[in-house]
């Protein structure tokens, strides 16, 4: 008998959230100086925009949380995710998904929580695809910088 329990792709999850690091800073290229982007998209249910807030900002690393749509006044739950760069290896990765955290590498299933094997590695996927998503049919709107508030 095989088994079938759920193997980590490290080397492709690691791809994954370096290629994150790489969209993200393409979307705040003045992470530094910048607290604040809205993004807007033309979607087919209407228009919507697209937040990227900086929640903190250490030597090695930025937290940034992103929320799309206005929370609560959609038919549907809006992506929000809190997401850790970390400058050094120049890799960015998901620590919170709608309001949740901790989330492991691989889960047995089934679980309590009823999470998935490769949780972690989906979340990530999903904020690669939403952040090409936004790079694609985004438009940039002025970001708010340090002191201007």
């Amino acid at each position: 008998m095989t088994d079938q329990r759920y193997r980590i792709d490290l080397s492709g999850h690691i791809a994954e959230c370096d290629a994150n690091y790489v969209r993200l800073m393409k979307l705040l290229p003045d992470l530094r100086v910048t607290d604040e982007r809205a993004i807007g998209l033309d979607l087919l249910t209407g228009s919507t925009m697209v937040r990227l807030c900086v929640v903190e900002r250490c030597p090695y690393t930025t937290t940034v949380r992103l929320q799309q749509g206005t929370p609560g006044h959609a038919l549907f739950r809006t992506p929000a995710m809190t997401v850790r760069l970390y400058h050094d290896a120049r890799t960015a990765e998901v620590t919170e998904y709608q309001n949740e955290r901790g989330f492991q590498p691989v889960y047995d299933y089934p679980n309590l929580g009823m999470r998935l094997p490769d949780e972690k590695a989906q979340i990530n996927k999903l904020l690669s695809e939403l952040l090409s998503f936004y790079l694609q049919t985004g438009t940039s709107t002025q970001p708010v910088t340090l002191g201007n508030q």
